[in-house]
């Protein structure tokens, strides 16, 4: 059973998740070397995550693995309808359509929870936190999870620190295979993307203001600059904003910034980041965007009770607000995810490290069943460098290795 909303859109998804997996050798490689043993035979695997192209190559190569795969969304306006359709038409359970309504997002979720799995999938920690929450009955069935968020990741470990986490979890998204190319490369070209996306606009010689410089601000950074901008960056991290400063980039309070400001993304998984006092600094035509998880790091609440007046969709994923004194802010994507509201979410190329870290992470849960306490784990670095090595066998990138001589040398005290 499957709810979506295209089901004729069955063969374009089709054609999206092979493009993704043209572009993932690595998952290939994983599916040579375990496709005979069928690791995850009679394995029920369910999963919370944005319903993309890559996400397809996912799910797919869990279920060629042997398992029965339920599949939601992590968000309510980042499923790709022709993705979840293929999904559905291929045997996976698909509960999950673009512009899900808050309650729909919950329903859907309930459904990969009665789905009874062993195994769960999170990006965010909802289906986690659902589960210790509604589903109290079903915790001590669940071998494992996995998460792939700093903000989930955050949530689990709060959760594990109250006593609470009834079962392992692993962090995927502090994998180096993950973050590396994940929050950075991925996060940073998308975000990108979703902005040039939602409003046609020259990036260069604006200033592009960052909140946070964390794997994900660094990675947008970067590129924002690349594309001729301006960048400022806010930090409350002094390590971070240090780092920033050293990498030339301007430094200051976002009560700064926010003067001077033409662009401003949030990339910190807190909370009312941007707020009141800010929006009322901000230059006329500022526009707001957020990489972040969760739709709170701009508080829309603020900007809906300082507006006169709001015009929605003066382009697809552009909001205006109009304040009292006639200056006017842009709310880009509902302060969602905007690489994945207005653009198509990291590159598949990106993507596959971070499901290979899935995928070999499931595998781990279900050889140690049993054997792990209730808490939250970093990737093993052997899976960590295993990921790599699949990577550059994908690839075709051929990499030295130690002489007999040079082992025995660096393990020389003397």
């Amino acid at each position: 059973m499957s709810i979506i909303r295209h089901p004729e859109w069955a063969e374009k998804g089709r054609m999206a998740v092979d493009w993704a997996s043209a572009h993932m050798p690595a998952i290939g490689e994983i599916l040579k070397k375990h496709r005979e043993t069928s690791p995850l035979s009679g394995v029920k695997v369910g999963g919370s995550l944005h319903v993309t192209k890559e996400t397809g190559v996912l799910v797919k190569a869990l279920k060629e693995l042997g398992a029965d795969v339920a599949l939601a969304a992590s968000n309510p306006i980042t499923t790709q309808d022709e993705v979840a359709a293929h999904l559905s038409d291929v045997g996976i359970h698909v509960y999950a359509f673009r512009g899900e309504t808050r309650g729909e997002y919950l329903t859907f979720i309930a459904e990969i929870v009665d789905f009874e799995p062993d195994i769960v999938i999170d990006d965010g920690g909802d289906t986690h936190v659902y589960l210790h929450e509604e589903r109290q009955d079903l915790l001590q069935s669940i071998v494992g999870g996995t998460e792939e968020t700093t903000t989930g990741i955050t949530r689990l470990r709060a959760l594990s620190e109250a006593g609470k986490l009834a079962y392992p979890i692993m962090a995927v998204n502090n994998a180096k295979t993950k973050r590396i190319f994940d929050n950075r490369y991925g996060t940073g070209q998308s975000t990108i993307e979703g902005i040039l996306r939602a409003t046609s606009l020259l990036l260069g010689g604006k200033v592009f203001v960052i909140c946070g410089f964390g794997y994900v601000g660094r990675g947008i950074a970067e590129r924002a600059r690349g594309m001729g901008s301006k960048v400022v960056v806010t930090e409350v991290n002094s390590l971070r904003a240090l780092e920033a400063h050293i990498r030339g980039f301007s430094v200051m309070p976002l009560e700064e910034a926010a003067k001077i400001g033409d662009i401003f993304v949030t990339a910190t998984g807190q909370t009312d980041v941007i707020r009141k006092e800010h929006f009322g600094l901000m230059k006329d035509g500022a526009i707001l965007a957020n990489s972040g998880h969760f739709d709170v790091e701009i508080s829309k609440e603020d900007l809906e009770a300082l507006a006169l007046k709001k015009r929605e969709g003066v382009r697809e994923f552009v909001d205006e607000y109009v304040l009292s004194d006639d200056r006017r802010l842009y709310l880009l994507g509902e302060g969602r995810l905007i690489n994945l509201v207005a653009a198509e979410g990291h590159p598949p190329e990106v993507m596959m490290s971070s499901f290979s870290n899935q995928i070999l992470s499931v595998i781990y849960l279900i050889e140690n069943d049993g054997g792990l306490d209730p808490k939250v784990y970093d990737i093993p670095k052997e899976i960590d460098s295993e990921v790599a090595d699949f990577v550059l066998k994908g690839w075709r990138i051929a990499k030295d290795v130690l002489t007999d001589k040079q082992k025995r040398y660096e393990k020389k005290w003397r």
